[in-house]
């Protein structure tokens, strides 16, 4: 066994990090394990991590413990210090019930607690405004209740959004007005029916777009209105998070949000189109880019200790790259590296008319998608997902990309470049907060193979079966094509009038190949 080696001298980090206790919710998240492997791994002497978990899908907590410590994401902690995994525990509760439903016994767990990072959140764009405001509103406020009682606290990190203030084309690092008073809106989603809310949601929420931007923004004014308390606050907002840089692994990715949604999906022939704006900029962030900003922001709000909420929007906006680009790169890799039994070659555009996307969408995958799954039922082949069912999906999924992917902002990010200076080159050398370290085309690459690799689960070694079954799909594809080019070509010609006009074109240039002909013979 090969111990991982001791942080370098002047980290500050690992030493401000070390035999601290900390809390975690939506530790079983994407962003929350790369935070648990990123304070195990470069923190060794780190104290417990208390992660906050609910039976899920008849699961206990203890058994999600379990599962969570054997995935893939801590396969290196396993390999070089396996240890430090003994020092994860589970404190039993749901942020969507009163006190985070956390009992007494578990309340004693806590006592010891320095950092609090919270990341439990529902992603719905389109969730139930009471639900909404349940898990994305009430949960920082319980969580403040619970941080009232935590005598050791010395840091709350509140994990928001950078698109809780879309209306606005400069997101600033500060906490905007609330789009609705905070006690009116907990009144509103008590006192009415939800048939009833969810007639009026759409009015009640403007100017915000959506339910989960809506109760984000909320969520921070809950933050900054919070009175009397003890402890230093801070708002983290991370932009569209994709898969690694580097951290655990590059291109490590282990959901089908957004992007990495476009790349499954798009490398297993079901996604034809979708929206985008090409020269918008994409503001796709690192996922370990993030967390390794976050942990510095514990660090900071805890040695500052500021009176207000201070605010870190975590943005790719130095080091930018565009749809466009994301495009292109899918066009590349994709069939470079493909996706094991595509159903057809991966062959998505991008389409700016949202019009134009929907027709499409309609002709290139709904009905496609649809006669596929009725000849499959017919044939008595199972599929593992119903196609109608997938297709579905994908225009959910579109309409959700279609928010970011077709408009642009512009994220001031003065904190975290103040942060970044603030860190010593040891911390530097252990934590990435530069977005300017990103190479878009390597990382791209990255993306799309690590999608295959770690979100997919397959094999390298079917790498060569996987690109000859992407080649005769490429055949058929193009056989498909030029098919529906002929039988095109033949329906046009059905109309007298645009025959007479191909058929007296060739003639016409039938004679004039002849008379060039015959004038060189001459010659």
């Amino acid at each position: 066994m090969v111990a991982r080696p001791k942080s370098p001298v002047g980290a500050l980090l690992p030493q401000f990090y070390a035999g601290r206790d900390i809390f975690i919710t939506g530790a079983t998240g994407f962003m929350g394990k790369v935070l648990i492997e990123r304070l195990l791994s470069t923190c060794p002497d780190v104290g417990r991590l208390h992660l906050l978990m609910r039976q899920k899908k008849g699961e206990t907590p203890e058994k999600r413990l379990t599962k969570l410590k054997q995935s893939q994401v801590f396969d290196i902690i396993r390999q070089q210090n396996p240890t430090q995994l003994d020092k994860l525990s589970f404190i039993q509760g749901d942020v969507a019930q009163p006190g985070l439903g956390i009992a007494s016994e578990y309340l004693k767990q806590l006592q010891e607690v320095s950092v609090v990072f919270h990341s439990a959140a529902t992603l719905k764009f389109d969730e139930p405004l009471q639900s909404a405001v349940e898990q994305n509103v009430l949960s920082v406020m319980r969580l403040m209740d619970l941080c009232d009682t935590l005598p050791n606290l010395q840091a709350l990190i509140h994990v928001s959004t950078a698109y809780c203030n879309p209306e606005l084309n400069v997101i600033e690092e500060k906490v905007y007005p609330a789009p609705a008073p905070l006690p009116r809106l907990l009144a509103l989603v008590d006192a009415v029916p939800a048939h009833l809310l969810a007639s009026i949601t759409s009015q009640y929420i403007k100017p915000k777009p959506n339910t989960y931007t809506f109760t984000k923004a909320m969520a921070e004014e809950a933050v900054r209105s919070r009175a009397n308390r003890n402890y230093p606050i801070a708002i983290f907002r991370p932009t569209i998070v994709v898969s690694s840089l580097k951290n655990p692994y590059p291109g490590w990715i282990e959901n089908l949000n957004g992007p990495s949604g476009v790349v499954a999906a798009a490398g297993k022939g079901l996604l034809h189109v979708f929206s985008r704006k090409p020269g918008a900029r994409a503001d796709l962030l690192p996922v370990d880019i993030a967390i390794d900003t976050l942990l510095a922001v514990g660090w900071e709000t805890a040695v500052d200790k500021l009176p207000d909420v201070r605010v870190y929007n975590c943005s790719t906006y130095e080091n930018p790259t565009t749809w466009g680009d994301f495009e292109a790169a899918l066009k590349v890799y994709l069939t470079r590296y493909p996706l094991d039994g595509c159903l057809w070659y991966p062959s998505g555009s991008g389409v700016e008319n949202r019009y134009a996307q929907k027709v499409l969408e309609f002709f290139l995958q709904t009905i496609p998608l649809h006669i596929a799954e009725y000849i499959m039922r017919a044939l008595g082949v199972k599929m593992k997902i119903s196609l109608i069912t997938a297709e579905q999906r994908l225009r959910a999924m579109n309409d959700v990309l279609a928010f970011f992917a077709l408009r642009e902002w512009k994220f001031k990010t003065d904190n975290v470049e103040k942060l970044r200076t603030r860190l010593t080159p040891s911390d530097a050398a252990i934590y990435n907060l530069d977005p300017r370290s990103i190479d878009w085309n390597d990382h791209y690459k990255n993306f799309v193979k690590g999608t295959r690799k770690y979100l997919l689960k397959e094999r390298d070694q079917d790498m060569e079966e996987a690109r000859k079954h992407a080649n005769r799909m490429y055949l058929l594809h193009k056989g498909v094509i030029f098919f529906m080019m002929i039988l095109l070509f033949r329906l046009i010609l059905q109309n007298k009038t645009v025959r007479d006009i191909v058929y007296g074109t060739l003639r016409l240039l039938l004679s004039l190949l002849f008379a060039t002909y015959s004038s060189v013979i001459e010659a």
